[in-house]
């Protein structure tokens, strides 16, 4: 009788789903009256939101010392760290590469806006050297109250690696960082339950206030962006986890669709990353990979950003009627692929990237102004194409290291 009734419940990927869908029905219902939405409905979800964002913080800092502990062999280590990197690097490289040519092809058809009146203040730019800097942490406790999550990655490793170098003597430390691993991934756990509700009370108020202008004068750029999301999601994804993960596409995105229509509500990817380690566990990622490969990934995997940065430079440039030369391309492309890192995982980060992208190839800053707008409907899409992303890589990490550990054994 229990399991009669167990099979009748709906799965999480479905409650989500039922979520989306009434709240985009209800936000178009109330469009004339957004203001209701915001007070009424959205102050549920910032409170969802600020549960995810609580457990982050510590299930970042511990599933990632857990996973190294549970290594004990750093050459592992830096083989899955290394395989991460490349894999990051390079599917970002692509994505803004297909921002530029399809935006490029679309660039007649995009609307004429006046630019005469814009405005816009850049954020205070930092140089590379103060970006490496700002990775390593001056105290404990700030990197994770202030949700850094570089800095965690940092602490969380070298505390890791001091575990290990220590040997029998951290016997203890190990069974107290599993134990707290463990707590923070039930208390996930039971956060992760209210899913369906954040998503109603997150993604209402966002219909109700932007519906109609989706349908106004910038529709055909967020169409060319959301059609580079969805083509690098087939393309690129579809073809690194059957190639490099020996995985069906279609297994990938159904395991996925909770953490994918999550990600499309809240537009965090740092808030979707515990749902992303669920889905990627049912993939059958062992815990000690996707407990390292994620939370990188959450912070400096930004492929959904890219395209964004693509199709945003090309739009811009159109409206000041500028044709962007191949060597400003090859810039962007740079620009964009080397700003991801250190590149917070929440909701507005890519305008900080854009105006890094867009002084790198002397476009008019104030240009942001003309998708300011509309930023967190942009965003919703690049945040899915993000995790999707991170999902890939530790899939195919995954992969590549049963393969290491059976030529090792042979």
């Amino acid at each position: 009788m229990e399991k009669a009734q167990n099979s009748k419940k709906l799965s999480l990927a479905a409650q989500i789903f039922i979520a989306l869908v009434l709240a985009v029905i209800t936000g178009l219902l109330m469009q004339k009256v957004p203001n209701v939405a915001t007070s009424y409905i959205k102050p549920f979800g910032t409170i969802f939101l600020n549960l995810v964002k609580f457990i982050v913080g510590p299930i970042v800092l511990f599933s990632i010392m857990a996973g190294i502990v549970s290594m004990k062999d750093l050459k592992k280590l830096g083989a899955i760290g290394g395989s991460t990197l490349v894999y990051y690097f390079c599917t970002t490289a692509v994505a803004v590469t297909i921002g530029l040519v399809v935006a490029s092809i679309f660039k007649g058809s995009f609307p004429a806006l006046s630019t005469a009146s814009l405005t816009y203040t850049p954020p205070k730019s930092t140089t590379a050297l103060d970006t490496l800097v700002n990775i390593f942490p001056s105290n404990f406790i700030v990197p994770i109250s202030s949700a850094n999550m570089l800095q965690v990655i940092v602490m969380a490793i070298l505390i890791g690696f001091a575990v290990i170098l220590l040997g029998e003597k951290a016997e203890g430390a190990i069974t107290t960082i599993t134990r707290w691993n463990e707590i923070f991934m039930k208390c996930m756990d039971m956060i992760l339950k209210l899913s369906p509700i954040g998503v109603f009370c997150l993604l209402t108020p966002v219909i109700a206030a932007n519906g109609a202008a989706v349908i106004g004068s910038l529709a055909k750029v967020l169409l060319v962006a959301y059609i580079c999301y969805i083509l690098h999601m087939l393309i690129v994804y579809s073809f690194t986890v059957r190639t490099f993960g020996g995985i069906s596409p279609l297994k990938f995105y159904k395991e996925m669709a909770p953490a994918i229509t999550f990600a499309f509500s809240s537009a965090s990817s740092v808030g979707t990353l515990p749902l992303n380690m669920e889905c990627t566990k049912k993939l059958g990622v062992p815990k000690e990979i996707s407990s390292f490969v994620l939370p990188l990934g959450a912070t400096i995997n930004m492929d959904g950003t890219a395209i964004y940065q693509g199709v945003c430079a090309v739009f811009i440039a159109a409206c000041y009627g500028i044709d962007l030369t191949l060597a400003q391309m090859v810039s962007i492309v740079l620009t964009a692929t080397l700003a991801s890192i250190g590149t917070a995982g929440v909701p507005g980060a890519g305008m900080v990237m854009l105006a890094m992208v867009l002084t790198s190839v002397g476009l008019p800053v104030d240009g942001i102004a003309l998708v300011a707008g509309v930023d967190r409907i942009f965003d919703m899409g690049r945040t899915t194409l993000n995790i999707t992303g991170d999902a890939s890589c530790t899939v195919i990490v995954s992969n590549l290291m049963k393969k290491r550990d059976a030529k090792i054994q042979q």
